[in-house]
C-alpha cells in the first residue's frame, strides 16, 4: 500500500510499535533528559523554601533554566562537530555521554553548597546543571529524530510518546526519591543531591550501549580548516532551510505558537512545589502524589496520546490537549479554596499529568514533524528552546504575580488556565496555512489538517 493511501494504524499496531528497540532507547534517553529539571527545579524549589527565600526570589531563581530557551545558539555545533575522544561513540552519543559526565560532576557540586549561606554559588552550580542538561537535550532530540525516518507512518508520534514518558520518568522518579528521602529521614538536601548523583551512572551506561543513528554529512574538511567559513556553513543553512520551506510568515507564526502553547503550564509548574508546601502538603505527600502517582498516569496517557495522534492527527491532538490542559488548572484553584485534601490532590495530579502528557506528545510530534533531518539538532533545538522559553524565562515572574495578587492562589491558577487560548487561536490559522504548504499528501495525512 502506498504512503498516500495507507490507513491509520490499528490499536494493536500502535502498541506493538513500543517494542521497537529504537523507541525503547528513546524512552531510556528521555529519563536522562528529565532529571536535570529535578536538580535545578522541583528539588531546588523545596530546598529554597526551607532556606527561607520568598516566592518572588524562588520564581526568579528559575531563570537559570533559561539556557533551555537559548540552546539553539550552540545547537549547530552538535550538528557540525564530533567531540575528541568521546566522538568515537558517534556524533550524537558522544555529545550525550559528555554532558552526562558533566552533570554527574555538577550534581556532586550541589553537595558542597548551601543556598541559605551562599545563594550565588548555589545559583552558579544550578546554572551549570541547566546548561549541560540543555545541551544534552539537543543531542537526545537529534538522536530521536535521526533514528526514526520520517516515512514511517505513526513512528513520529510513538517516538514523541517514548520521549515524553521517559522525560516524566526521569523527572518524577528522581523527584519522588528526593522528596520521600527528605520526608522520611533527617537527610539534608546536600546529602540527597549526593544520592541523586549516583543515578547518572546507569544513565551513562544506557548511552554507551545505545546504537548510533545514521549520520548526515558534516561540514567539509576545507571548511573546518577555515573557522569563519565553517561557522557560516554550520549556522546559516539550518535557519535558511526552515524559512525557505515554510515561508517567513508561517515560520514566524509556528515559532510564536510554540512559545505560547505551554505558557500557562509553565507558570503553574514553576510555583507548584511552593504552592503544595504553603497550602499544607508534606514532602511525603508531594513525593507520593505529585511524583510517583503522577508518573504512572503520565506513562499511561503518553501511550494513549501517541495512539490518538497516529490515528487521528497531531493538530487535533494539540487542540484537545490544549483545552484539557487549561481546564485542569482550575483544579488547583479548588485546592487553594478548600485546603490540603489528599483525595483532591490525587485527582488534580492525575488529571494534570493526563492533560500534560497528552498535550506534550502532540507538541513534540508537531515540532519533530516540522524538523529537517539534515539539520535535526539545530532546527529541533530552535523550536524546543522556544517552547522552553515559557517554562523558564517567561515564567520567572510567576512568584511575583502571586505576590501581586496578594497570595491569591485560586486567582493565579485561573489566570494560568486562560493562557492557552491565544496559542490555540493561532494554531487554527497555522493549520490552514500548512495545508497549502504541504503538497505531499502523505505528510498532510500525518497532521490530519
Amino acid at each position: 500500500m502506498s504512503e498516500t493511501t495507507r490507513q491509520p494504524e490499528s490499536l494493536r499496531e500502535s502498541l506493538r510499535a513500543f517494542r521497537d528497540p529504537r523507541v525503547e532507547t528513546v524512552f531510556l534517553l528521555g529519563i536522562a533528559s528529565g532529571m536535570p529539571w529535578v536538580l535545578f527545579g522541583s528539588a531546588m524549589s523545596a530546598w529554597l523554601v526551607e532556606a527561607g527565600l520568598t516566592r518572588t526570589a524562588i520564581g526568579v531563581f528559575g531563570i537559570v533554566g533559561g539556557v533551555y530557551a537559548m540552546n539553539f545558539l550552540w545547537a549547530p555545533l552538535l550538528d557540525g562537530l564530533r567531540l575528541p575522544g568521546l566522538g568515537r561513540l558517534g556524533r550524537r552519543r558522544g555529545w550525550i555521554a559528555a554532558m552526562q559526565l558533566v552533570l554527574l560532576v555538577m550534581t556532586l557540586g550541589m553537595t558542597q553548597v548551601d543556598p541559605s549561606q551562599g545563594l550565588f554559588w548555589t545559583s552558579l552550580v544550578a546554572l551549570g546543571i541547566a546548561t549541560a542538561g540543555a545541551t544534552m537535550d539537543v543531542a537526545i532530540d537529534a538522536y530521536r529524530i535521526d533514528v526514526i525516518p520520517r516515512h514511517e507512518q505513526g513512528a513520529i508520534s510513538h517516538g514523541a510518546a517514548a520521549a515524553t514518558a521517559g522525560w516524566w520518568t526521569g523527572y518524577s522518579l528522581t523527584g519522588a526519591l528526593a522528596f520521600l528521602v527528605s520526608g522520611e529521614t533527617d537527610w539534608s538536601w546536600s546529602h540527597i543531591y549526593g544520592l541523586l548523583a549516583l543515578v547518572w551512572l546507569p544513565l551513562l551506561l544506557v548511552t554507551l550501549r545505545a546504537p548510533e543513528p545514521p549520520s548526515h554529512a558534516l561540514p567539509n574538511e576545507r571548511a573546518v580548516r577555515q573557522p569563519l567559513l565553517w561557522l557560516w556553513q554550520t549556522y546559516w543553512p539550518p535557519f535558511r532551510e526552515y524559512f525557505v520551506r515554510n515561508g517567513i510568515k508561517l515560520g514566524l507564526a509556528i515559532l510564536a505558537f510554540i512559545i505560547l502553547f505551554k505558557l500557562g503550564e509553565a507558570f503553574l509548574g514553576r510555583m507548584s512545589i511552593v504552592f503544595y508546601k504553603q497550602v499544607g502538603y508534606s514532602d511525603t505527600q508531594i513525593g507520593t502524589f505529585s511524583k510517583l502517582f503522577g508518573w504512572v498516569v503520565t506513562i499511561v496517557f503518553a501511550v494513549v496520546a501517541s495512539v490518538f495522534n497516529a490515528r487521528f492527527g497531531i493538530i487535533r491532538g494539540l487542540i484537545i490537549g490544549g483545552l484539557a490542559m487549561g481546564a485542569t488548572n482550575l483544579l488547583f484553584s479548588l485546592i487553594a479554596l478548600v485546603g490540603p485534601e489528599s483525595w483532591l490532590f490525587a485527582v488534580a495530579v492525575m488529571l494534570d499529568n493526563f492533560t500534560g502528557a497528552y498535550s506534550t506528545v502532540a507538541f513534540v510530534a508537531f515540532i519533530s514533524f516540522l524538523t529537517s533531518h539534515a539539520f535535526s539538532a539545530t532546527q529541533y533545538a530552535l523550536m524546543a528552546s522556544l517552547g522552553n522559553l515559557g517554562r523558564t524565562l517567561l515564567a520567572s515572574p510567576s512568584g511575583a504575580v502571586v505576590d501581586w495578587m496578594g497570595g491569591n492562589w485560586a486567582l493565579f491558577f485561573l489566570l494560568t488556565s486562560l493562557m492557552v487560548l491565544p496559542a490555540l487561536l493561532l494554531l487554527l490559522w497555522i493549520a490552514r496555512r500548512l495545508r497549502e504548504h504541504l503538497a505531499d499528501a502523505a505528510a498532510a495525512s500525518q497532521l490530519k489538517l
